[in-house]
This record gives C-alpha cells, structure tokens and sequence, in this order.
C-alpha cells in the first residue's frame, strides 16, 4: 500500500482532479487485473485502447485513473491526466515498486539475433562469479530457481518493475535483461538505468510494425542513447559487435564507455575461433584484460560472437578472464536455440528458433558442415508479422537445403496456405522443384514440398531421414504453442520431432 501522492511525484505535469491522499493497494494496466483500492493506468494498444476500459476498472474498485483523456466516467474517482500514459506508467512503477534496480546491477542486451543466448551466458558467467543473478528473457522469467514463462520478451514497465523488485527482495545482484524493439519503442524500460547495454547485429525482422530498417534501427539503438542519461553513478558501459555496420553507428551516439567487439583486431575484445565441430566452439579471448581460450558446448561458428558479446560485457562487471571462461564452459544448451532432440532411432533432429533470413541462414550454415548425407529444413513464417522476409527465407531454404518442407508457423489470423505460397516464390526461384507425397523412395533430394499442417510436415520429414542426414526444424524453437486464429494450442517441437521419430520401426 502507498499514498497516491507519493505515487505520482514524477509526474509534476499531470493535471490532477480529487483526492491525492488516497492509499493505493495496487497498480494496474489491465482492466481485468482491477481489485478495490487500485490504481488504474489507460494506455493505447495497437488493437486496443486501455482508455475504453477505464469504466469497468472503476467498476471493479479502481479508486484513481491515471489517463490521456476521459470519458464516460461516473462515480467518486480521482483522476489524473497525462500526455503520454506509457511514460506515465513508467514513473508510476518505479515508485510503487520502491525504484527495485537500487543496489543491482541492470544489463540490458537488444539486437535482431542473439540476445536470448548471450543472456543464458552472462547468467551463467555471473553464477561462476558467485553472484545472483535474475533474468527477463524470450524463454522464461527467472531467478534463484523461480521460473514462469515469458509471454513477450519484454514485459510492460510495471511488470519489469515487479519482477525487479521480487528479484531485489530475494537478494538478487544483477538483473540480465532482453530488450525488444517493441520495448524501447513504447518506453517500456526508459527509467531502467542500464550499468550495461549490449548490441549484437540487427537484420530483417519486424518490419510489419518498425515499417523500415531505419526505424527498427532506430529503436534499437535508443537502448544506447539513454545510457548517459539515466546511468549510474559509475558510469555505464556500451559493449557493440563493431563487425556489424549498424553497430559501427551506435558507437558515436552514445555516452557510455564503449567496448567493441568482433573480429577485426581494432576491437577490444576479439574472438579467434580456434575450432568449430558437433562439441561445440574453442575461442581464444584478445581482450584488454589478457588472452584466454574460452571452450563451448554451443554449436556453431556465429557463437564466437554471442560469446565475445557476454565476455565483455563480464568484463565491464570488473570480472576475471577466469571466471567469465568458466561461465561459458559451464553453459551446456540453450532452449530451443539449435537444441539437439534425443529421439529413438538416433537421429540429428535439431530444433532451432531462427524466424528471420539472417538466424536460418546461419542456423543452415552451422549444419551442413556435419551431414555426411542431407540437410532436410522444415519451417514456416508467422502470420500477421513482416511478409517481406518470407520470399527471403524460402530463397535461402532452397539454396542451403537439399529438401524442404514449408509448413506453418503460427499462423494466426491469416490463411496458413496463403503464407506457404508465399515462402514458396523464394524456394521455387531458388531452383528447387515441387515434389508430391508420398514419395517413391527415403533418399529423394533437390526439391520441396507443401504441407500446412506442422505435425505432418516434421512427421515426413523425420521419415525420411536416415543416420547420415540432419533434420532442422526452424522458427519456434523453445516455443510449446501455436497460434491458430485466436486460439493458442499446445505444440513443442520437440516433442513432435521424437514422437516422430518414434512412430517408425
């Protein structure tokens, strides 16, 4: 409980009308998450508009508003009028969650590719240190062994704020966050005061909502241009993979110490891949710190980077090469990011979250190399998301796959035949040919197939496939749902992929 006036001290031009010495038991942005005595924020959704909604908060007991405008409001309600509710929301968190960051360390890491394992890095680099460290992330939200499911990679500022002060009061000491360009679009972490931020490379992705490159762009790198403004008093740190031209930007548009990292040897931390096989990488670490051979179970070339990323961001911490090796070395897997699935016939069915050009073409490329026979790539595209990347991927399927199913994804409300077809100009341009099921033998190569039902799609797939060959199943990974219309159904991978497996003798 706290003193509405307290609550509202960052907010110096909101226009309040009523009473501001009430005692507020909660927050909320949700009309649904309403109980007596709350606070009630109205914020503007793309599909919804939390504004509509304030009736029913007052409703269920909402006892103050915080909103842009106001309407068709009755009854005894304090209300207070701001010009933007997300921002406001912001400044309401912090102080009904007593400013929770105070005392740990805020690590913020945003880019298209990479963020979710250089997170499960730089937790596990931080647990070698002896710290405790939390983590906001695509897969899960967790912390000393408190973990639920995350619904979006980063949550609204009051939740971040809730989690945070859950973590604070557990006796967390840092707090490893991904940050979306949805995120810093909408302010959802703009009063977070990052001691690190990190970039790792930005390529096609979310184009439905940033509309260009340069608005995605743009987003992303405001994670870097607040840095000087809302830092610690120690000074905050920019760690940017200086390989990727965005990256090179973002270096003169922020205040923070910069650490650049990539291959060439003008950055401060470089990565020397020594080795690349089904074990995972070896990567001697150049740092400013000294050298250190850093061994991984983590497969793939494209690795180096997410490992030079989480390792210079262990040394903005003040951490030893020592102990930010022994981090990385204890990471085994990381969820549903090119994830092995154990199967009864011993097959290397491997599920991976890649859902953009760029992820599928390394995810193909870190494969090939180990299929004595075929690479067989099943994936779809999402539905009601970019469809400019469509074209791209299936191009890209077809060129580094010797077959391909295209299947669906999570369609939602769009027709699931009309995103294969879709995917499929690229595949056909690719040179590919369209093959029909069933097929006269297991080893037919060079061509795709159709098939909108996912289930089915793995199924054949796995099928087909013998010992020598590799099956990647691409584009959800960690994820156990699809999205169908309105309706969320369970689906992993994973499992699909062994049960498969297991179905034929």
């Amino acid at each position: 409980m706290m003193n509405l006036s307290h609550i509202l001290k960052d907010l110096p031009e909101s226009d309040l009308s009523g009473n501001q010495n009430l005692e507020i038991n909660g927050v909320a942005y949700d009309s649904r998450q309403v109980k007596p005595g709350y606070l009630f924020v109205a914020l503007r959704g793309h599909q919804l508009d939390g504004h509509d909604y304030i009736p029913e908060a007052v409703r269920k007991g909402a006892v103050a508003v915080v909103a842009e405008e106001f309407k068709g409001i009755e009854g005894q309600v304090t209300r207070v009028k701001v010009g933007d509710s997300r921002k406001a929301l912001s400044k309401v968190a912090v102080q009904f969650y007593r400013s929770p960051f105070s005392g740990m360390n805020l690590i913020g890491i945003t880019g298209t590719n990479g963020k979710t394992t250089v997170s499960y890095l730089l937790e596990s680099i931080l647990e070698a240190a002896g710290a405790k460290p939390g983590v906001l992330g695509t897969i899960t939200y967790r912390f000393s062994g408190n973990i639920c499911p995350a619904p979006v990679t980063t949550p609204e500022s009051l939740d971040v704020m809730r989690f945070m002060r859950e973590m604070s009061d557990g006796g967390a000491t840092d707090v490893v966050m991904e940050v979306s360009s949805h995120a810093l679009d909408q302010g959802r972490v703009q009063d977070c005061p990052f001691r690190v931020g990190i970039f790792t490379n930005l390529s096609r992705d979310h184009l439905d909502y940033h509309k260009t490159m340069e608005e995605y762009f743009r987003a992303k790198s405001r994670l870097f241009v607040s840095l000087g403004k809302s830092s610690p008093a120690y000074g905050p740190h920019a760690i940017i993979n200086a390989d990727d031209p965005y990256g090179r930007r973002l270096v003169s548009m922020t205040k923070a110490r910069v650490w650049t990292y990539g291959l060439d040897a003008k950055c401060e931390v470089l990565g020397e891949l020594i080795s690349a096989d089904r074990t995972g990488i070896r990567v001697r670490l150049i740092t400013p710190a000294g050298s250190i051979v850093a061994r991984s179970s983590l497969l793939g070339r494209f690795n180096n980077y997410n490992i030079m990323a989480a390792a210079a961001a262990g040394l903005a911490l003040n951490l030893s090469l020592e102990t930010i090796a022994e981090g990385i070395a204890r990471l085994k897997v990381v969820p549903g990011r090119l994830e092995v699935v154990h199967n009864h016939r011993s097959l290397t069915l491997v599920v991976d979250y890649s859902h953009t050009p760029d992820a599928l073409l390394k995810a193909m490329q870190t494969l090939r190399p180990y299929a004595e026979g075929r690479l067989i790539t099943v994936f779809g595209c999402g539905g009601d998301r970019d469809r400019g990347k469509r074209y791209d991927m299936g191009l890209l399927a077809g060129e580094h796959s010797d077959l391909v199913f295209i299947t669906s994804d999570n369609p939602r409300s769009e027709d699931p035949l009309s995103i294969v077809k879709e995917i499929e100009t690229g595949t056909k341009k690719s040179g590919l040919k369209l093959l029909a099921w069933p097929v006269s033998h297991d080893h037919i190569s060079g061509g795709y197939f159709l098939e909108v039902d996912r289930r089915e799609a793995i199924r054949k797939a796995v099928s087909l496939a013998d010992q020598k060959d590799i099956v990647l199943i691409a584009g959800k990974g960690h994820e156990d749902y699809q999205i169908i219309g309105k309706e969320k159904r369970h689906f992993d991978d994973r499992e699909e992929a062994a049960q498969a497996a297991f179905e034929r003798p």
